[in-house]
């Protein structure tokens, strides 16, 4: 059965509720963009502490409805100024909203004050892990609601209209319930009867069948039904993100510094956001290793540079431990984009035909120095070789950066929720 409910509640005075659905929406991308606007002259750990955002004032104003013309009657109880039949100027509604020269002071922005889990959740809001397919499900689960049968007892909200009226049906059918047609038409035979006899008969047979309809009410608490919910545990797919960094000598410690605050934002979305993601630490010289969080952040290492071995390790764990029939693989790569030039094949190589085809996305972040960054500069080896692949339909994300404050910027492009097709 279909059942359609039509929400007939009148709006409140002066307010719409379609116009205040729009205001909030609004309201909650000022407030995003602040917060967005803020992180990037921020550190990491300065962003999971909150702090202030500021927003501007205009825009900021719930639209309701107003009388622009007419008469209308006012009372002003208790006034020495106006009595019964003045005529009050109407103020004047246009204009800007602060007020003007010489007549005082006035707001433009509106400033407060975000604690560390409200500025991280509007940071991370719009981001997601690009095309998560439910492949193999996860060992740990969450938990979700799902229909459970009805309930006697339970939220009114939660009623059962449908089938509390189809069991009071019942117990009236199964009672015998005297129904309204039979007892109007006990009352119009009366109307019409003349012999006093069958009179009295319709008398008492009216009685008898009014009170039993008293003694069986039309719905009986007995015959309410809740819908009753009840949480199962919720299937998580698994995935796994691959972070590999370039720690060899031609990386200065600006670099590292780029590639490191990149990660750790990396980090935090992914502990924040997903509840089964397991990240892999790869950094690499001329040789890669398997490192642990601490290390990855704050080991020292030098040397030269070889990008495959970090492919190649980055491969050997993948067939070892992650599955790609059970996996998400995810890959973030970050490098100052030096590599030997008899080491491109290879790196090609192992991209195309061993990391991309079972990468979900792969994402290449080249680090540079700001004060010898210009747009006229040749491109880095590694750059150029990512580029010819991408063109040839490799699915790689490449950004750039060169200064801390284009961090947040990048992350958030690359990142942010959207199609397949739009990540370029």
């Amino acid at each position: 059965m279909v059942m359609h409910i039509v929400d007939r509640r009148l709006n409140p005075g002066s307010k719409s509720l379609e116009n205040r659905q729009r205001f909030l929406r609004r309201a909650k991308a000022l407030v995003q963009g602040a917060v967005k606007k803020s992180s990037q002259d921020r550190d990491i750990k300065d962003v999971l502490e909150g702090g202030e955002v500021t927003i501007p004032l205009d825009g900021m104003d719930e639209p309701r409805f107003r009388r622009e013309g007419g008469t209308r009657d006012m009372v002003l109880p208790g006034n020495k100024k106006f009595v019964e039949g003045d005529w009050l100027q109407r103020p004047n509604q246009s204009g800007a909203k602060g007020s003007g020269a010489g007549e005082g002071d006035s707001e433009d922005a509106f400033r407060f004050v975000l604690s560390r889990e409200e500025f991280v959740d509007l940071f991370l809001d719009d981001l997601e892990l690009p095309d998560l397919a439910k492949r193999k499900l996860a060992e740990t689960e969450s938990e979700g609601i799902q229909r459970a049968g009805y309930a006697t007892s339970g939220s009114p909200a939660n009623i059962s209209i449908s089938r509390t009226v189809s069991r009071a049906l019942a117990r009236r059918v199964a009672l015998r319930r005297p129904r309204k047609e039979e007892i109007e038409a006990l009352e119009a035979e009366l109307a019409e009867c003349d012999d006093a006899t069958r009179r009295r008969e319709l008398l008492a047979l009216l009685e008898a069948l009014r009170a039993k309809a008293k003694r069986i009410p039309f719905i009986d608490p007995i015959d309410i039904r809740y819908r009753r919910f009840e949480t199962v545990p919720k299937p998580v797919a698994q995935a796994v993100m691959f972070c590999l960094m370039d720690v060899s000598g031609s990386m200065s410690e600006h670099m590292k510094d780029l590639a490191k605050r990149f990660y750790m934002l990396l980090y935090v979305f992914l502990k924040r956001r997903y509840k089964h993601v397991e990240i892999v630490f790869i950094r690499h010289t001329d040789r890669a290793e398997e490192v642990d969080e601490d290390t990855f952040f704050h080991g020292p290492a030098s040397g030269g540079t070889l990008v495959s071995s970090a492919l190649v390790a980055m491969n050997d764990i993948v067939r070892t431990r992650f599955r790609p029939a059970d996996w998400n693989i995810y890959a973030a790569q970050a490098s100052d984009g030096d590599n030997m030039t008899s080491d491109s094949a290879l790196t090609g190589h192992l991209l195309t035909d061993k990391i991309l085809p079972v990468c979900q996305f792969f994402a290449y972040l080249e680090v540079g120095e700001a004060a010898n960054y210009t747009f006229d500069m040749p491109d880095s080896s590694l750059w150029t070789l990512y580029e010819r692949l991408r063109n040839e339909g490799a699915p790689l994300s490449m950004r750039k950066v060169s200064e801390r404050g284009e961090i947040f910027p990048v992350f958030q492009d690359l990142f942010k929720r959207r199609s397949k097709q739009e990540r370029v």
